[in-house]
């Protein structure tokens, strides 16, 4: 799930996955980012869930996809569009 607050002139996207699907650590790794894992790791909030906050430039679109453990490369299901593989989102 993709939660937008937009700001002045950026956008902070946090990437919400539930807890423990899929198991062990994950990352979002996208063009913000130069698709290096880790980079941006989901961590733990109270609700449960896994989050992560990026800062994105206000009226941009990015690609980007989830990793997991076991080299386990997958989509989000709310992202705006498919970009090839990719997930695609609009700030």
């Amino acid at each position: 799930m993709l939660e937008r607050k937009p700001r002045k002139d950026r956008t902070e996207v946090t990437f919400v996955l539930p807890a423990g699907t899929p198991p062990g650590p994950v990352s979002v790794v996208g063009d913000f980012n130069e698709w290096q894992p880790g980079v941006h790791t989901l961590t733990p909030r109270k609700d449960g869930n896994r989050a992560v906050t990026v800062e994105l430039p206000g009226e941009s679109a990015h690609s980007f996809r989830y990793l997991a453990a076991g080299d386990y490369w997958f989509n989000d299901e709310s992202a705006d569009a498919l970009d090839g593989a990719n997930s695609r989102l609009h700030t």
